[in-house]
């Protein structure tokens, strides 16, 4: 499998994805800058967590109109699978790749802890390497974290089986005190209608090796391997 991280100027999880690719992938992902124009030939495309831009006008909005950012939308559109995690994810819903919006987290803080999600969907590259409903332990952190669609997007998301995780406890329920961030319907992550698009606000490559404290992250990275290797 080859992989490409998209790097914007205050990516601050570009290595951290890297080191998770590489480990999964048995070589280096190629460093894109924000500016470039031209994509690799890749199997995979990343969207790093980070304050792309400094989080100025709009989490996700200036990344979003970066030069490579029609390139990934265009493979994103020839079926290219595109990984956007945290302010990837933001930046994903500002290029149009997903629907909906992150909003300030409901307290209005940012958070910085372990939570627990629940898989909601395991018949994707992305998520194949997890049981339905598993519940697992990836780290959050984020100031605009709150999904937030209209009603009929959500329906639509519900109904297309598009909900990737949610927030849930450890018994696998969802509640107003397991969602950390006020997220609608306690969303966590999306995939586009193709499902070769997903956006996550959790960083699962922060936890995807033991000796970071857990490794809940690493099936998905070993299970993209695994399906586009």
């Amino acid at each position: 499998m080859k992989a490409a991280v998209i790097v914007f100027p205050g990516s601050n999880c570009d290595r951290d994805l890297q080191v998770a690719l590489r480990s999964a992938m048995g070589a280096a992902p190629k460093m894109v800058w924000h500016g470039d124009s031209d994509m690799p030939d890749v199997d995979l495309i990343a969207v790093p967590g980070g304050f792309s831009y400094g989080d100025y006008l709009r989490s996700g909005a200036m990344a979003a109109k970066s030069p490579i950012m029609k390139e990934v939308v265009a493979r994103a559109g020839k079926g290219v699978p595109v990984l956007g995690i945290c302010n990837g994810f933001q930046v994903l819903t500002e290029a149009g790749l997903l629907p909906g919006a992150l909003m300030r987290n409901a307290q209005l803080k940012y958070i910085c802890k372990d939570v627990l999600l629940k898989v909601a969907a395991n018949d994707t590259a992305f998520t194949q390497a997890y049981d339905q409903d598993q519940v697992i332990r990836i780290p959050i952190a984020h100031h605009d974290g709150n999904y937030f669609a209209d009603d009929d997007t959500l329906n639509e998301l519900e109904d297309d089986n598009r909900v990737a995780f949610r927030y849930c406890d450890a018994a696998g329920t969802l509640s107003e005190d397991a969602n950390p961030n006020g997220s609608q319907r306690a969303i966590a992550g999306i995939f586009n209608k193709n499902r070769n698009v997903l956006g996550m606000m959790p960083h699962p490559e922060r936890l995807a090796d033991a000796k970071l404290g857990g490794a809940d992250g690493k099936p998905m990275f070993d299970g993209l391997v695994q399906a586009l290797g």
